[in-house]
């Protein structure tokens, strides 16, 4: 679960720098992989 929410945040973090250089293709796949990586967290949070 911590190698989650720490990739999480650096996907985030990297995200924000891709939208302030106004990089949106690498900013949408940001965003898709934060998806991704919430979409687990809450699985194992679930069960």
């Amino acid at each position: 679960m911590k190698a989650l929410v720490e990739n999480y945040e650096t996907k985030r973090n990297s995200a924000l720098d891709f939208m302030k250089n106004g990089q949106l293709n690498a900013y949408f796949e940001a965003l898709i992989e934060m998806n991704s990586y919430k979409k687990l967290m809450y699985t194992i949070c679930a069960n």
